[in-house]
């Protein structure tokens, strides 16, 4: 204790220097920090966001579908068993139907995945309801992005071919009836909603599915034959995949404030000992140890991390609680091209042991450094010190 209030004394003696070194530290914490939460926060945003409009509570795919590979859809389709029937009759779940298509706006050609989904599902935060038929013309749902990149607006005419399941090509008329706004490219980009009824007649596919979106509660379902059951884990991997790569890169930016701060301090400490060795000297004579006096120094650059965390608290708290509760804003432009379902604005996630983390982290980077210079003091004769002198 003694050691602590005389490292304490020191370090407030040594006014402007002692401050500006716990302000370089707090600038890590707040950016390690701040960082973090962002890109926790982007996470949860986006995942929170996939399972409002896409994944729900999980998706039985039928065994032949991969999302990777158009090639495989005019083989993903199959009657959909019975207990998932159950589950669509009980409202529990909805099936969607996804052939390939072509779209031509303005004269043009364009390759599209047609969707049927039963326009009174209510798994998907998605507005289905429009997809009801309110007259002859076969409706159509949308997202923004969709509508953005073919110039198309709700009560626009399009002109839909198929291939159906006996290879046979046909072709409709489809009235945009919605433009959904969503952030989830992979329902919107490219994508045309109709009424899965519809959709199955149209491809001679009656009672069939390529996937069957369950609700939230039914989490865990066990495969079944000609099924697979995929759950929230495996639906989101490609987010964590992100997040994870976004994180370690950040990491590079992280290690490289810290070195610059730690390096401060060493070369602050190795001048303190070197001014203060009288100081030293005298310390040695009146009889305090030499480990004593190295753990006196060591406890010296400890502090500094201490007081970097009480810096940083003072203006850190503010501005993190702030983009925490306003969040920070991006153009729209630069939302779409990122690839992932992430909205305008993104609110970082901050917790507890994020914050103590990174605290103990540095406090832990900040003791290690500041030992490493005091390991010369063992090496140094009291009467040495006493006329200046450095072994």
């Amino acid at each position: 204790m003694l050691i602590l209030k005389l490292a304490y004394r020191n370090l407030i003696g040594a006014g402007l220097k002692t401050w500006l070194k716990a302000a370089v530290l707090s600038f890590s914490y707040v950016i390690i920090v701040w960082h973090y939460g962002l890109l926790t926060g982007m996470f949860k945003q986006a995942a929170r966001v996939m399972i409002d409009d896409e994944i729900a509570g999980g998706q039985y795919w039928h065994s032949n579908y991969d999302p990777y590979d158009p090639l495989t859809l005019d083989d993903s389709h199959g009657v959909i068993p019975a207990k998932i029937k159950d589950l669509i009759n009980a409202g529990k779940a909805t099936p969607v139907l996804i052939r390939q298509a072509a779209i031509f706006p303005g004269g043009r050609i364009q390759s599209v995945l047609l969707k049927g989904i039963a326009p009174a599902q209510k798994i998907l935060n998605i507005p289905t309801t429009k997809l009801d038929r309110e007259e002859d013309i076969l409706p159509v749902l949308i997202g923004k992005r969709m509508a953005k990149s073919n110039s198309l607006k709700t009560g626009d005419y399009i002109l839909i071919r198929w291939r159906d399941a006996r290879g046979t090509f046909d072709a409709v008329e489809g009235k945009i009836a919605e433009i959904m706004n969503t952030y989830v490219p992979a329902i919107d980009s490219g994508n045309l909603w109709i009424p899965v009824k519809d959709m199955q007649k149209m491809t001679c596919l009656e009672d069939e599915a390529t996937m069957v979106i369950v609700e939230r509660d039914l989490t865990g379902q066990a495969d079944l034959p000609g099924w697979k059951f995929r759950d929230l884990d495996f639906l989101l991997k490609d987010i964590n995949d992100i997040v994870k790569s976004k994180k370690i890169s950040g990491s590079i930016m992280y290690s490289i404030l810290i070195l610059l701060a730690m390096i401060a301090i060493f070369d602050t400490q190795i001048l303190s000992i070197f001014r203060r060795r009288k100081e030293i000297g005298t310390l040695m004579a009146l009889g305090m140890t030499r480990l004593k006096v190295i753990t006196l120094f060591t406890a010296e650059g400890a502090l500094i991390g201490v007081l970097a965390a009480v810096v940083a608290a003072v203006y850190g708290t503010p501005l993190l609680w702030l983009s925490a509760t306003k969040g920070l804003s991006f153009p729209q432009e630069t939302i779409e091209d990122f690839g992932m379902a992430i909205p305008a604005t993104l609110f970082p996630s901050y917790t507890a042991g994020l914050v103590l983390g990174t605290v103990i982290l540095i406090m832990a980077v900040t003791t290690v450094v500041s030992y490493l210079p005091t390991r010369k003091i063992s090496k140094l004769k009291p009467t040495d010190a006493l006329k200046g002198k450095m072994s």
